[in-house]
C-alpha cells in the first residue's frame, strides 16, 4: 500500500468536501453521513488503509507531545482541500479554523470520544477555535482543511 493509493481513495471524499457548506455544520456533517456512512464499502476500506498507513509510517509519520502527524495533500488554492492525518489519544494543540474544518475519526481501541463525539464524521464552522481532544481511547483522524487554512494559537478573546 502507498501514499498514492490512499490518496486515490480519498479522490471522491476531496470532490464533496469541496462543495460543503461548513457555515451550516449540521447541514454538512447530515451530507457526509449519507454520502460516505461510516458502515460503507468507501469507508471500510479507507479505515484499513489509514490504520496501514499509519502502522508503517507513511502516514502520521512526523510526532510532537505523543501525537502523531501528517499532511500528506496541501491544498493547491483558494478552492481546494488540504489533508493532515493524526493519530491521537490526548487533547491536542488549540488551533482556529479561519475557513472551516472537516474531520473524519476511526476508532483505533477502546471507546474513544473526539471532542465529544464517537467515530464518524464532525465539522466545524469558518472561524471556529478548539482544543482537538480524544478520550476513553485512540482515534486515526483525517481532518480536511479548506484551503490548507488552520492556525495554531491561544483562544482569541
Amino acid at each position: 500500500m502507498s501514499l498514492e493509493l490512499f490518496l486515490d481513495r480519498l479522490a471522491p471524499l476531496l470532490d464533496l468536501a469541496r462543495t460543503l457548506d461548513v457555515n451550516d455544520p449540521i447541514a454538512a456533517k447530515a451530507t457526509l453521513d449519507a454520502e460516505f456512512p461510516m458502515d460503507g464499502d468507501t469507508m471500510i476500506a479507507l479505515r484499513a488503509l489509514v490504520r496501514q498507513g499509519v502502522e508503517e509510517r507513511w502516514l502520521a509519520e512526523r510526532e510532537a507531545g505523543g501525537i502523531r502527524f501528517s499532511r500528506p495533500r496541501k491544498a493547491s488554492g483558494e478552492g481546494d482541500v488540504s489533508v493532515d492525518v493524526v493519530h491521537m489519544d490526548r487533547p491536542g494543540p488549540g488551533h482556529t479554523h479561519p475557513n472551516g474544518e472537516i474531520d473524519l475519526c476511526f476508532t483505533v481501541s477502546g471507546d474513544p470520544r473526539f471532542d465529544g463525539a464517537p467515530e464518524g464524521w464532525t465539522v466545524y464552522p469558518p472561524g471556529s477555535w478548539h482544543v482537538p481532544s480524544v478520550e476513553g481511547g485512540v482515534m486515526d483522524i483525517v481532518y480536511f482543511l479548506p484551503a490548507g487554512a488552520i492556525r495554531f494559537e491561544p483562544k482569541p478573546d
